[in-house]
């Protein structure tokens, strides 16, 4: 087992992880990743119904295994400013504030082993992966994500630092000044991610850390450019999206404050004539050619939350002069006639004839099926697959279905609504877009709307851009590390 820690948050660990499964995988190895403890709002549903982190399932796959929820036992989804649904499993157990969370820890950090053992003894090789930094001096008490976790399994320990955001060579001392003795025993070396420019300049740094720390930087990763490979959270928002061309088609996805699985949107990123912008004002609406409200994790906070923005109104306007509209399950939910929680209800935007209420219990499946028939102008009988993970459930008063899901032969079951105009629609399927045909159409279909002339939408598909990209990955680890190097480390 080989564990890759790292200076702050976002600083390239998931990254690695997944080229160093891939890399592994390749090489003819039974390879699993691992995080004990993921903070994240995206999420993904298991084969088996659980929900674990994204990015946990994008290693998985880089793996070429299917995803489990013991790949990420604890998921924890901000629910505001200071409390967490907590996930054990792959199953919610309920939302604690942060103290009451670290009085659960007795209770996890068994959880935590036993999923890391039967990990363990199924593959050949573990990658696991820290989470935020392991030096951080107000929670290490109560850390069951870092350091805890290498010292139980014996694992080396390999830190990651972005040189991007400054302040490298003293995050990478700093770290390992904070650790115990018998902490920074487990520490192979570094990991020097994201750097532009001619490395000659980091010789000095380098040799700084080798006599400083006695450990040595086991490469130094270039900064990859379009890279389209799913993020924890929205810090990986920063940056994305681009200015639309000409004769782009223009999406906006509403920047929600609890914006959950904005990974909806990569295969659109990657699109060719598609500018996907995340967007936060009224104004950003008025040039868009199709709007989407993404998944949210707090449907009610932020649907008040787009009333406060003015984004309310500007959407229903929107609608009214006849713009293409699409909300993705929390979206989906904004979209309609009321929200109910419990004694609490707010009116939706009203412009699909749908109620939702909330239930204690959480829907996570991975569901597929095809289109339904006239909507949008795309062709029934369509393909699609996606996954579903909500707590909400909604009950249409009219309009059409969106999709018809089922499977081996069983009655298909209709799914998210259309209005009966055609142009505004809702959808609980996160990932609807992943697959080719249903996307290419979708697009063609939006471009009409819009009055674009037709275009390509390019030769690779979102599956093989998705492989090509870990495999860049995977080679560049090979490349700037070296397998000999990491065969050592693991013990190979």
């Amino acid at each position: 087992m080989l564990m890759i820690q790292g200076t702050a948050s976002s600083a390239g660990k998931s990254l690695v992880v997944a080229g160093l499964c891939r890399l592994y995988a390749r090489r003819g190895f039974s390879v699993a990743p691992f995080k004990s403890q993921n903070m994240a709002l995206n999420s993904f549903a298991t084969p088996d119904g659980g929900e674990i982190g994204r990015a946990q399932a994008l290693q998985a796959e880089a793996a070429g295994v299917p995803p489990h929820v013991e790949m990420n036992p604890i998921l924890l989804k901000p629910t505001g400013e200071k409390g967490s649904q907590v996930v054990v499993l792959g199953r919610p157990r309920g939302v604690y504030n942060v103290y009451e969370y670290y009085a659960l820890k007795e209770e996890l950090w068994p959880v935590v082993t036993g999923a890391l053992d039967r990990l363990r003894e199924r593959c050949e090789i573990v990658i696991a992966e820290g989470a935020g930094s392991p030096a951080e001096i107000n929670i290490r008490r109560n850390d069951i994500a870092n350091m805890e976790v290498a010292l139980y399994a014996r694992a080396p320990v390999l830190i990651v630092g972005d040189i991007e955001r400054g302040g490298l060579f003293a995050a990478l001392l700093g770290t390992m000044d904070l650790l115990a003795v018998r902490e920074r025993k487990l520490v192979a070396g570094y990991l020097i991610n994201k750097f532009r420019g001619d490395e000659r300049l980091l010789e000095p740094g380098l040799e700084l850390l080798r006599e400083r720390t006695g450990r040595p930087v086991f490469g130094v990763l270039p900064y990859l450019a379009d890279l389209h490979l799913d993020e924890e959270d929205s810090v990986g928002l920063a940056g994305r999206g681009r200015v639309p061309g000409a004769d782009d088609l223009e999406v906006a996805v509403i920047r929600l404050p609890r914006m959950a699985n904005y990974t909806d949107f990569l295969p659109l990123e990657t699109t060719d004539g598609v500018a996907v912008r995340y967007v936060d004002r009224p104004s950003d609406l008025v040039s868009a050619h199709v709007v989407i409200i993404p998944g949210s994790k707090e449907t009610l906070s932020d649907l008040e939350w787009l009333h406060q923005r003015g984004l309310g109104q500007a959407i229903k306007e929107y609608a009214a002069r006849g713009g293409a509209l699409l909300g993705i399950c929390g979206g989906y939910q904004m979209l309609g006639e009321t929200i109910r929680d419990g004694s609490r209800e707010l009116p939706g935007l009203g412009l699909l004839p749908v109620t939702t209420w909330f239930e204690a219990e959480k829907r996570t499946v991975q569901v597929q099926g095809i289109t339904a028939e006239g909507v949008w102008g795309i062709p029934g009988g369509l393909p699609v697959k996606g996954y579903e993970i909500h707590m909400g459930f909604s009950r249409l008063c009219g309009g059409r279905p969106l999709f018809l899901l089922g499977e081996d032969g069983g009655e298909a079951q209709p799914e998210g609504c259309v209005s009966e105009i055609g142009l505004v629609a809702g959808t609980y399927l996160h990932g609807c877009f992943d697959d080719d045909r249903f996307r290419e159409q979708w697009v063609v279909r939006m471009r009409h709307l819009a009055g674009l002339p037709p275009k390509g939408t390019g030769a690779t598909s979102y599956a093989e851009r998705r492989q090509r990209d870990l495999d860049r990955v995977a080679d560049l680890l090979e490349m700037r590390i070296g397998v000999d190097r990491l065969d050592g480390i693991l013990g190979l």
